[in-house]
């Protein structure tokens, strides 16, 4: 399935290969798109691809009356997930999802991320089964021509704040073709911009590159797009081989909306 491209999954280029109760496959472009804040090439979009397929075979899950959200995201990436990625651009990365264990409360699904015939990625994903809300915004089913932005940040709808030193900030700014179905920023676009901020906070790109290993985001609250909204991260240990930072989504009322925190080795 194809996109639209005034959707966030169809400004991220995701396309949908299968989708059942008992499987979803979905792939994204990754090469050639750069952080912003370093300008160096990132796996950031991975995360918009696991908070989808993920969520997409929770979301199949659901009763009649149900709707679900995401509560927690892991992703754990191959050391060679990078390299891969950027060898060979023209080649998307395809997720794979199946539900792990009973539906409850909360719903699991188990991603497997690969490039070509090589893995890169495990994930999971938890959802939160909520009555319907009642604000559902279908998504425009029209096709449009064109191709999507082709800087992230433009895709994204991100801007750079403050970066430098051991932290970064990016603003999230107001955007509805980033919104999911009820109105707020998408959780995969937030996701991917937690772990733009947070491989930032590591370093400007200088000397041998950071490679993100895990990125693990908790979804405490809705995000909105505004003028004060953005995604912050800190260092917390930058060391010679590793290095960790935590993450945090910052609505315009000051309230942490996501939290995140991740890891990279070199």
């Amino acid at each position: 399935m194809h996109y639209p491209l005034n959707t966030p999954l169809g400004r991220m280029g995701v396309q949908t290969l299968e989708e059942s109760p008992d499987r979803c496959v979905a792939s994204i472009p990754v090469a050639g798109l750069l952080n912003p804040l370093t300008r160096m090439p990132t796996v950031a979009p991975l995360a918009m691809l696991v908070d989808h397929i993920g969520g997409l075979i929770n979301h199949l899950r659901r009763n009649d009356d149900e709707w679900t959200v995401s509560s927690e995201l892991a992703l754990e990436l191959t050391p060679d997930a990078l390299d891969l990625v950027t060898a060979t651009p023209d080649v998307p990365v395809v997720a794979t999802a199946l539900p792990f264990g009973p539906k409850g409360t909360a719903s699991l699904g188990l991603c497997e991320l690969t490039h070509g015939d090589r893995p890169v990625g495990t994930a999971t994903v938890r959802s939160f089964h909520i009555h319907a809300p009642g604000h559902v915004i279908e998504w425009p089913t029209d096709s449009t021509d064109g191709s999507p932005p082709a800087a992230l940040e433009d895709r994204m709808s991100v801007q750079i704040a403050e970066t430098g030193g051991s932290s970064a900030v990016l603003r999230q700014l107001p955007d509805p073709v980033i919104n999911n179905s009820i109105g707020i920023v998408h959780g995969g676009v937030s996701a991917a911009a937690l772990e733009l901020v947070g491989s930032a906070a590591l370093g400007d790109g200088s000397g041998d590159p950071w490679r993100t290993a895990s990125l693990r985001v908790n979804y405490l609250r809705q995000f909105r797009g505004g003028d004060e909204s953005r995604y912050e991260a800190r260092a917390l240990r930058v060391g010679r081989s590793s290095g960790a930072a935590d993450a945090q989504a910052i609505g315009d009322d000051g309230a942490v909306a996501l939290v995140a925190r991740l890891t990279a080795y070199r």
